[in-house]
């Protein structure tokens, strides 16, 4: 009898070696004695089912593979050609599902034009949906960035989705000070019958359980549109409270649709994928916010965020399959640049499915080239676009470039970002000046008593290599457009003008002080200066003081805010008008609605008072001195830098290989010829002088 029992179990395993071997699974998980107890209590052979969760995330409004902050076509982005690899992908495989993971209508110049200028009306249908009804989504889930313009034309854009949308975390703010008693805003969870095929051809029905989160941080990022209106919970805890429940009413498989990256800590709420994949009931992970790729090609091309000091995966993070702590997962890039795909092999023991296996991958639209003669970098498109979706848009999207296209304005000069992070640079100089100048209009007539207060400007390079190694500033000389104002702001941000002192410029710049790398000046090697963890939009520069960074000694703060090193000091020499910054003397410095909010966590600046308000976008503002000036002219004041080292420290950082073009005669910045392996320029940087 054990013998029969012992030979049926073997019989299970070839039988999903077959039929999954050729995906390059490895033997299921399903034990010997869960195989014979089956045996004995249903004398049948478990159900053996294959099922496809394809993901796309981040898209920010990437319909068409189109830069229109360039007005040229981009071969990295382009949710249309994503539509292609699906259709490819649903026609392998018996069993699909197709998911999205939020911020889908912010973050292109199509996106600010439905929103702010050509305006979505009752009944329209937004671009983004009229490309996602055409793809057969199952469900989606909220960004942070649905919320950008606010919680009504987030309704009225996702009105009209063909698919269900989930989110468990946004909860109506009802002022009572009681959590237990709040209501979700959203629907928090889904499940979804569906029917499917097994390997033996019999139809199966799979009850799937979907639940949505994106960071709480949105309450502080959007402050101006959520606040007294939602409150938005921690994902883990979410998680706790809704996952079981799911459980308990029948679900077969939890998929987790969580708008969240990766930090290796159960402290980071706002990249909580690490924690949640620790979650007991959760069968997948679809992630995202980050715009990286997981798993990468190679273990050595993952994010920094998922590597040790070794450079070596952290524990719990197995690249090859795809999983996190042994839970499938996987995350798609941003822009509609990347398909993900997790394969799951599902068994069916005693009436119960479970994942046995699993397989996570990621395909793109496109192929970084090196060119044989400059051994530069570039994209080439590798897929076709949908036709149907291209078609389904073109109205929108010539609307939009012809908009675009208006010119406010001249530029004497060009406009680039490809040294923002290592010197001072004319593409925030522009921005800074443009904020510094509106208030000065008119900080007299809304705050009199402040009239005689210096004013500071702060601005970052929001396009400096994020994305891609094609992610910059570039503005030719000429005429300046209203697309180059997006390509200088590429947010949505609005205006704020914040009052604080000046010990608080003195940490805010510190925080700054965390996108470079620890710098030993004893080191004789080559040390590459950018920490690759750092957001460069969290790069704050200001002007109006001036400052260095002493980068040999360690950072004051880790990049989520956290006090790390209290004795450091790496900014030095600040100084305004010439004199050493006294840290009691009140400052007005003009920034955005996410800094000033508390966005970046930077010491201090969160909770300041709100001097000027404004409901413009920075990006109007600029605008405005644009059309005022008719013609500006990119300088800079020097008014930063990195402070000088020794001869025999050997520098280097990454930005575009483009880059080499605006290297100028006795310029500190040299470049080396060489790419690196994700089509970065590498570049010396001579830090002898100053």
């Amino acid at each position: 009898m054990e013998a029969t029992r012992i030979k049926i179990y073997l019989s299970v395993v070839l039988t999903i070696s077959l039929v999954f071997g050729a995906g390059g699974f490895g033997i299921s998980t399903v034990s010997a004695r869960e195989a014979i107890t089956a045996s004995q209590n249903q004398r049948t052979i478990p159900s053996l089912l294959s099922l496809r969760i394809m993901q796309t995330t981040d898209v920010h409004a990437h319909i068409l593979s189109y830069d229109y902050n360039k007005d040229e076509e981009f071969n990295k982005v382009g949710l249309s050609k994503t539509a292609t690899l699906i259709k490819n992908a649903r026609k392998e495989i018996k069993n699909s599902i197709l998911v999205d993971n939020g911020d889908l209508i912010q973050g292109t110049q199509l996106a600010a034009f439905k929103a702010k200028y050509d305006l979505l009306k009752p009944g329209e249908i937004h671009p983004v949906f009229k490309a996602m009804n055409l793809m057969d989504y199952t469900i989606a889930t909220l960004g942070n960035h649905e919320f950008n313009f606010g919680i009504e034309f987030l309704k009225e854009a996702y009105n009209d989705a063909n698919f269900p949308y989930i989110n468990a975390n946004v909860y109506i703010d009802d002022q009572d000070d009681n959590p237990d008693n709040d209501k979700n805003m959203f629907k928090p969870y889904k499940i979804i019958r569906k029917k499917f095929i097994d390997e033996t051809g019999k139809k199966q029905v799979l009850k799937i359980g979907f639940i949505g989160f994106m960071p709480p941080q949105a309450m502080i990022w959007d402050k101006a549109n959520l606040k007294g209106k939602v409150v938005v919970k921690d994902i883990v805890e979410t998680a706790r409270k809704f996952v079981p429940e799911i459980r308990e009413k029948g679900a077969d498989l939890v998929i987790a649709l969580a708008h969240t990256g990766f930090k290796p800590t159960i402290s980071d709420s706002e990249n909580a994928v690490y924690p949640l994949s620790k979650i007991p009931g959760i069968d997948a992970i679809a992630f995202s916010h980050s715009h990286k790729l997981f798993p990468a090609k190679a273990a050595t091309a993952l994010d920094g965020s998922l590597l040790g000091p070794d450079k070596q995966p952290l524990p719990g993070i197995d690249n090859r399959k795809g999983t996190i702590n042994g839970v499938p997962a996987v995350q798609a890039g941003f822009g509609g640049g990347s398909l993900g795909i997790i394969d799951l092999q599902l068994n069916k023991l005693n009436g119960k499915w479970t994942v046995v296996d699993s397989q996570s991958h990621t395909r793109e639209i496109w192929l970084e080239n090196q060119d044989s003669v400059t051994g530069k970098m570039n994209y080439t498109s590798i897929v076709q676009p949908d036709e149907e979706i291209v078609h389904a848009v073109l109205s929108d999207h010539k609307a939009t470039v012809q908009y675009i296209n208006t010119p406010i304005g001249k530029t004497s000069d060009d406009i680039q970002s490809y040294f923002a992070l290592v010197q001072d640079d004319p593409s925030i100089q522009v921005v800074t000046n443009a904020q510094k100048w509106y208030v000065e209009k008119h900080i007299e007539k809304i705050k009199p008593e402040y009239q005689n207060l210096p004013i500071l400007s702060v601005s970052a390079p929001f396009k400096a290599g994020r994305n891609g190694f094609e992610d910059y500033t570039e503005i030719k000389k000429g005429n300046f457009t209203i697309r180059s104002t997006g390509d200088l702001y590429s947010y949505d941000n609005t205006f704020q003008a914040i009052k604080v002192k000046g010990s608080v410029i003195k940490e805010w710049l510190e925080m700054s002080a965390g996108q470079f790398n620890t710098i030993d000046p004893l080191n004789k090697e080559v040390q590459p200066l950018l920490n690759p963890n750092y957001p460069v939009f969290n790069f704050d520069v200001m002007d109006g003081v001036q400052y260095q960074f002493d980068v040999t000694k360690p950072p004051k703060y880790d990049i989520a805010g956290k006090l790390i090193n209290p004795a450091s000091n790496r900014v030095i020499n600040l100084s305004y008008n010439n004199k050493r910054i006294d840290p009691n003397q009140d400052f007005i410095v003009v920034t955005n609605n996410y800094r000033a909010s508390g966005g970046g966590n930077f010491p201090g600046v969160g909770g300041s008072e709100v001097v000027l308000d404004a409901v413009a976008e920075n990006r109007q503002i600029l605008m405005k001195y644009i059309i005022h000036y008719k013609e500006i002219v990119p300088t800079v004041d020097q008014n930063w830098s990195i402070a000088p080292i020794n001869k025999q420290v050997k520098i280097s950082f990454t930005t575009s290989p483009k880059g080499e073009t605006y290297i100028k005669a006795g310029s500190r910045i040299s470049f080396t010829k060489q790419i690196d392996e994700q089509g970065y320029g590498i570049y010396k940087l001579d830090l002898s002088k100053d």
